[in-house]
């Protein structure tokens, strides 16, 4: 089985439109197969941004969306909070397609290749995430607790995880580390803030 977090270069392209408006602007994204949530904007992600936007009071100068995919997470919050992101991706074809997201939706923000930090340079005001689950535990855990370590002074990190995938468990791990706070849930989704 293809996961969103491999490199098929076999894999034929399809490409479609996803139209997105939210808090009156419009988006345009192009997806394709190999991607995660190839044929619409995934629930957990956009729960995420909106959540973050009805309990956000902070004005973040340095954004970093880690595991990006096509760039909806990033986009948005580059869009509307006219702020500069930084994307990073392990999947080759997610890169290229947020690169055309970024265009079309003439956003500042720059992606790049990346297996989890590995290109990852300097700290940011705010980490946001919506984490590959299926990638393992042990590689959801990377990605957080990496982003923790990335946080700047009074810096966040702003994340989503499913209930059923062990949403109790990674809050409990981040609680050694940080102040963990449930934002909000829905859905079996846990929207979940941790600060340094």
């Amino acid at each position: 089985m293809e996961h969103y977090f491999t490199n098929n270069q076999n894999l034929k392209s399809e490409l479609r439109d996803i139209e997105f408006s939210f808090n009156d602007y419009n988006f345009l994204f192009k997806s394709d197969n190999g991607v995660f949530s190839k044929n619409k904007i995934d629930y957990a992600s956009l729960f995420l941004v909106k959540t973050f936007f009805a309990n956000n009071k902070k004005n973040f100068d340095k954004i970093l969306d880690i595991g990006c995919g096509y760039g909806f997470i990033g986009i948005v919050l580059s869009k509307i909070l006219n702020k500069p992101v930084w994307m990073y991706d392990v999947n080759k074809r997610a890169v290229h397609l947020c690169k055309m997201n970024i265009l079309i939706n003439k956003v500042e923000a720059t992606v790049e290749e990346s297996n989890i930090y590995e290109k990852v340079e300097g700290k940011y005001d705010l980490i946001i995430t919506n984490p590959p689950i299926r990638a393992g535990k042990k590689v959801l855990m990377e990605f957080l607790e990496g982003a923790l370590a990335r946080l700047n002074k009074e810096g966040e990190l702003w994340f989503v995880i499913s209930k059923d995938q062990g949403a109790k468990s990674v809050k409990k791990e981040l609680e050694k580390l940080s102040t963990v706070e449930l934002v909000d849930k829905s859905k079996g989704f846990w929207v979940i803030l941790a600060k340094n």
